[in-house]
């Protein structure tokens, strides 16, 4: 029996006309500013999502909204077939501060991603072992929504439906020591792709020992050690980049979300010898390292670099968990557990989180989920103590509804 033609009508249009891709909460906003969002009927809710880590400097900060108008009005685009000095300058900045010796610009951490795999093939190639291009992941990750990132990650519920999974990509348990020195021995082994701190696999810090003794697993063997810092770099942990807490530098690092503060840029980091084989026509893009995007990521990152606000990132993630633990140790039927590093923060609950993010929203507090039924706190980076103190409050109103309705349904059972 032939398959019906795409053109045919066997589905409901949605009234917005978009791909029934997301599952969205029935809330719009019309403008932010600093840690809070507000909707066209003026109604404020506090911000602890921060676009998933994205809006690190906070809603309209101002020295970012002045770099966009001040390049806007000069010029946006060119190509890079010419040079373009705002990423000369951005990847100086870069490289000033991290492991790395060479910068490749994308629109997104998932493009960063893409770039960092090829990366890490390509130099295999071009040391003469072309044979090597299994890239090691874990489970829980997450890289990204393009075809070789849902396979670097493995997530079942990415890789179903589209087709065979590529090959090439092998997936280990998280902390699984003796899987790993295995798996890193094999002659095709070309990279390690980990999150020192996931994000959406449920705020699980690497801990620092592990990252270590990793490094050293990849060059005993040759294999190059990948960080996807998209997430979790940039101060969200306390550091200007996760790595940092353990002293093992990768080869290749990747990073996207506040590196633009919510303007759409990434970029993907490499020592020179990792980026050997990145030679020209052998990568590209159209509009990665736009001068209006290296403009607004030049003044995030010069942002982001201050001791200062390093410093208060770490104040204000150990107020958090100390008073998330206590939190805890109140609510034991709702809260299981609190993870994650500075302020990318977990806590696993006994109820549902997706009801739970829901409860939080009717408390005005916006925060986001993950996995092993986690939600994360990922406030603006700048976001205040008193402000902190705010969001606990409507996060303790939440664990009171929650435990309100655990309890109605015991009684119903």
């Amino acid at each position: 029996m032939a398959s019906p033609s795409p053109h045919a009508a066997t589905a409901t249009v949605p009234a917005d006309h978009l791909m029934g891709v997301y599952s969205r909460a029935q809330l719009a906003f019309d403008r932010g500013e600093g840690v809070r969002l507000y909707t066209a009927q003026g109604e404020a809710y506090l911000d602890c999502m921060a676009g998933i880590a994205v809006n690190a400097l906070g809603h309209a900060h101002p020295k970012l909204v002045e770099a966009v108008k001040s390049q806007a009005e000069k010029l946006w685009h060119t190509s890079n077939i010419f040079r373009i000095p705002g990423q000369e300058a951005l990847a100086k900045a870069l490289t000033d501060v991290s492991f790395a010796d060479v910068v490749f610009f994308t629109n997104s951490g998932t493009e960063a991603i893409e770039c960092a795999l090829k990366t890490a093939r390509k130099y295999h190639t071009a040391n003469g072992h072309p044979e090597r291009i299994d890239i090691i992941g874990f489970d829980g990750s997450f890289h990204g929504r393009s075809y070789a990132a849902i396979n670097a990650a493995g997530n079942p519920s990415y890789v179903e439906g589209f087709g065979p999974t590529l090959p090439g990509y092998v997936q280990l348990k998280f902390g699984d020591h003796d899987a790993l020195k295995a798996a890193i021995a094999s002659p095709t082994t070309a990279a390690v792709i980990i999150e020192p701190v996931q994000g959406e696999g449920g705020a699980r810090a690497v801990p620092d020992a592990d990252l270590r003794d990793m490094r050293a697993l990849c060059d005993e063997h040759g294999v190059l050690l990948i960080y996807d810092e998209v997430q979790c770099g940039l101060g969200r942990t306390g550091k200007l980049f996760a790595y940092e807490w353990s002293g093992a530098a990768p080869d290749i690092m990747t990073l996207a979300k506040a590196l633009g503060g919510g303007f759409p840029v990434g970029a993907c980091l490499a020592t020179a010898e990792a980026a050997k084989g990145m030679t020209a026509g052998v990568h590209g893009s159209t509009y990665g390292g736009n001068p209006l995007a290296m403009a607004v990521a030049s003044v995030a990152l010069e942002e982001l670099s201050k001791p200062e606000l390093l410093e208060h990132v770490n104040d204000v993630a150990g107020y958090f968990v100390q008073q998330l633990e206590g939190l805890k140790s109140r609510f034991p039927d709702v809260v299981l557990d609190v993870r994650g590093r500075g302020l990318l923060i977990g806590v696993k609950l006994a109820t549902n989180n997706r009801a739970f993010m829901q409860l939080a929203r009717d408390q005005k507090l916006l925060v986001a989920g993950g996995g092993d039924n986690c939600v994360r706190l990922l406030p603006p980076l700048v976001i205040t103590q008193e402000e902190a103190r705010e969001a606990l409050v409507m996060f303790e109103a939440a664990c009171e509804v929650a435990r309100a309705s655990i309890k109605a349904e015991d009684a119903s059972a």
